[in-house]
């Protein structure tokens, strides 16, 4: 679910605003039209992590291996960690 505040009520409501960017994004609207979504802190980590990684070439490389089926996996074990 997604909530939406004017921008007028995002102002009046900005502690309650942050507790829900917990659970999900809100979106703001100025006339109508969306200004700005808030996201809570570990969802924007979450995305700064994925847009890191997919602009790594190993792990885009890593990657193809994993969708084409060609990439052999390990067990992990105690010596490996």
């Amino acid at each position: 679910m997604q909530t939406t505040y004017s921008v007028t009520e995002a102002q009046a409501n900005l502690p309650r605003i942050m507790k829900q960017a917990e659970d999900e994004i809100v979106t703001i609207e100025r006339h109508g039209k969306v200004t700005a979504y808030v996201l809570g802190r570990e969802r924007m980590e979450a995305i700064v992590e994925t847009m890191e990684l997919l602009a790594s070439q190993d792990f885009m490389r890593t990657l193809k291996k994993y969708r084409a089926g060609t990439l052999k996996m390990k067990p992990l074990s105690a010596a490996n960690v």
